[in-house]
């Protein structure tokens, strides 16, 4: 499996202002959707973790810096890759583009949360294990 995934996003009428402009809460949602692909694509689907094993992925931090604008009807490519795995905490990076141009990026930290007590948890083992297989850069904090 590769180290970095790679999806792609349109950016649809909704997702912008009035002069047809990437409206940055919109891009979070994008993200969202986003992570629950790359959560899918490790084997690890939002639907069978929070309905059956109970368990989840929420947002503790998130910083974007934004290069340049993105439009109505450009597609955003996103590649999400694996910087810091923690006992119950993953950093993650997304760098995304059009065209080869960059347009903005994000750093986020994602915890394990049990969904009934709403507590943080220790990764479990499987998890942490491809979660550690996907690191491609330690960094500090988070």
């Amino acid at each position: 499996m590769e180290k970095v995934f790679k999806t792609k996003r349109m950016l649809h009428f909704g997702d912008c202002d009035i002069s047809g402009t990437a409206y940055f809460p919109s891009y979070l949602n994008i993200l969202n959707g986003v992570n629950e692909e790359f959560w899918a694509h490790i084997g690890f689907p939002w639907h069978k973790i929070i309905w059956e094993d109970r368990w989840g992925t929420p947002t503790v931090h998130i910083s974007s810096d934004f290069s340049s604008p993105s439009f109505f009807g450009d597609e955003l490519e996103f590649e999400v890759t694996v910087i810091r795995v923690g006992r119950s905490s993953v950093t993650v990076h997304h760098e995304i583009s059009c065209e080869g141009n960059k347009r903005w990026s994000s750093t986020q930290v994602l915890a394990a949360s049990d969904l009934d007590k709403h507590c943080s948890i220790p990764w479990p083992a499987e998890v942490k294990e491809k979660l550690l297989s996907l690191l491609v850069e330690e960094q500090s904090g988070g």
